[in-house]
């Protein structure tokens, strides 16, 4: 084998792990970690471990697309291991090979060829985004997963996405509950509260005016994005996306913007437009042309050399790329910095798929915040708040909102259209407004974020450029009690109880300590701690005015920061 790799510490962890559990019970090891935190490099390290030791003879990665096979040839072999990446079913395996990368369609078309070559030779199969043995299209794969690896020496499983439980049990995933039980967790959350591992993330919610009417019909329904609900989303985006209208020209248009200035920092910054269909995803390349003058990329599964053109992508220095559903998982394109949702899945696991092609780091010195537009709608504005908690604490409310996205016809994404005639047509949609911008689990509003590019502005050549309006809306806002925008007040039929006002101030104390924990990377109960003992008392007990008191040494703590 060639060089060890230099591992991060989630990385190292999970190798000793590992290592002291034998590759898992019954063979299996299931890790669940981030888009860009390195699942890769950890695998490769943990085949180089078992082939030098004798413990396997051969290895089998198995992944979802052909391009992604070519991608792990090239990443295993500075540390010695050779892949063919071009194997075909029943050809045999040349000797000076240390094992193949093959697609799970190639599997499931014939299992048996790898359940011999599993049974001929000790070996480890790695399983790229496991999650895709359970998709509903293909529940074909899942038994001749198992038919033709259960009798592999080990299986090393890897996934960036939160397992669903949706009654299609994945091959060799142990469940408790109904739910996938991982063997390391090293999700979104933990990678950025780290550092270096990912880049933050923030998401431009554009609202706007969708107008539609039912085929056949006269009538034209008017909604705003942000006031759709379940029936009214799918006709609402379709309009939206709709690139004759007004909305998805203003979002590109913005988007572009927001990477000319990405590129002032980043010269070869590029931007990502995910699209719903093939035709308009040809009409955002003129769209996007006409604004920057250059023709951007586009990569559909039709065009028989879309491979090529994503490689070339990541290896120049042009704008743009549209990508229809090419470009979801595994593709390693780290000058990503701008995107848009354009889209009509609305899923988490396909957004956090989404997300994660733009929060790649480029190494210790990428001061990149990445930033992804997306129509304000639910449940994407959700997934946007919850991207940064960890997988386990949002894998329950996910798992409900499969089980309920299951009875709503438009959240497979095919927007619920069954006959053969449309069940309503485009009219057309306004230009987009800024409805919030999604940071830190929070929503932002354009004034706030306003404001802040102000007293960026303001501060040009003394504060440093890394600091995004986004993060300094956030501090702004906790430095003003919460409220950067004066909200009006309500009338009140009572005089307000103490109770409740003393907790409305404890609620306030609480997300300021989190926020300051965050800022300095240390834990919440440190922080607190630390409050406790520069105020002599807890805060439990506290009067209105001792707890403004603590209330007024966060605030002074913050701006110290």
């Amino acid at each position: 084998m060639g060089d060890v790799d230099e591992l991060r510490s989630w990385q190292q962890e999970t190798r000793e792990l590992y290592h002291l559990r034998r590759g898992g019970a019954g063979g299996n090891f299931l890790v669940v970690a981030t888009p860009g935190a390195g699942k890769t490099r950890l695998a490769r390290t943990l085949i180089a471990d078992l082939i030098s030791r004798r413990e396997v003879a051969k290895v089998v990665v198995v992944v979802p697309t052909a391009h992604l096979r070519k991608q792990w040839a090239e990443a295993c072999a500075p540390v010695g291991i050779k892949l063919d990446y071009e194997h075909e079913n029943g050809n045999r395996l040349a000797d000076d090979y240390d094992g193949v990368a093959v697609t799970y369609q190639a599997v499931g078309s014939a299992p048996y060829v790898w359940r011999k070559l599993c049974s001929m030779q000790r070996t480890l199969v790695v399983f790229d985004e496991i999650h895709h043995a359970g998709d509903g299209e293909k529940l074909t794969w899942g038994p001749a997963l198992r038919e033709a690896f259960d009798v592999a020496e080990r299986r090393l499983l890897l996934s960036g996405t939160p397992f669903r439980s949706d009654g299609n049990p994945i091959p060799f995933i142990h469940y408790q509950d109904g739910r996938a039980v991982h063997d390391y967790n090293y999700d979104y959350g933990k990678a950025l509260a780290d550092g270096g591992v990912v880049r933050p993330a923030v998401f431009p919610a554009m609202d706007g005016e969708s107008q539609w009417r039912r085929a056949g019909a006269v009538e034209t329904t008017s909604v705003m994005l942000t006031d759709t609900d379940k029936k009214t989303v799918p006709p609402a985006l379709r309009a939206a996306l709709d690139p004759n209208g007004l909305w998805i020209p203003s979002v590109l248009r913005e988007a572009n913007e927001a990477l000319a200035v990405a590129r002032i920092d980043t010269p070869d910054a590029g931007g990502l437009v995910v699209a719903a269909r093939q035709q308009e995803a040809y009409a955002y390349c003129d769209i996007l042309e006409q604004l920057t003058g250059e023709r951007p990329a586009i990569a559909v599964s039709d065009e028989p050399k879309a491979t090529d053109v994503i490689e070339r992508f990541a290896a120049g220095d042009s704008r743009w790329i549209v990508a229809v559903q090419m470009i979801a998982e595994g593709v390693d394109i780290p000058r990503l910095a701008v995107g848009v949702y354009a889209s009509n899945i609305r899923t988490q696991m396909f957004f956090i798929q989404v997300t994660g092609r733009f929060v790649r780091t480029r190494g210790n010195d990428d001061e990149t915040t990445a930033r992804l537009f997306i129509p304000s709608i639910e449940p994407l504005l959700g997934f946007a708040r919850d991207i940064e908690k960890t997988v386990d604490a949002v894998l329950a409310d996910e798992e409900k909102r499969i089980r309920d996205s299951q009875d709503d016809s438009g959240e497979s994404g095919d927007d619920g259209e069954l006959s053969l005639l449309p069940a309503y047509e485009t009219v057309g949609s306004s230009e987009a407004l800024h409805h919030a911008t999604i940071a830190s689990g929070e929503a932002i509003t354009p004034e706030e974020r306003e404001r802040a590019q102000a007293i960026l502005d303001a501060g040009a050549g003394i504060i440093p450029r890394s600091v995004t309006a986004e993060s300094a809306a956030l501090i702004l806002r906790l430095g003003n009690a919460g409220h950067s925008v004066p909200e009006p007040r309500k009338a009140q039929p009572k005089a307000p109880l103490l109770r409740d006002e003393k907790m409305k101030i404890r609620r306030l104390i609480q997300k300021k300590v989190s926020r300051l924990a965050a800022i300095r990377k240390i834990p919440y109960a440190h922080l607190n701690n630390e409050l406790n003992t520069a105020l002599g008392r807890k805060v439990e007990g506290e009067t209105m005015e001792q707890l403004q008191k603590r209330l007024s040494v966060l605030d002074k703590w913050l701006s110290e920061v």
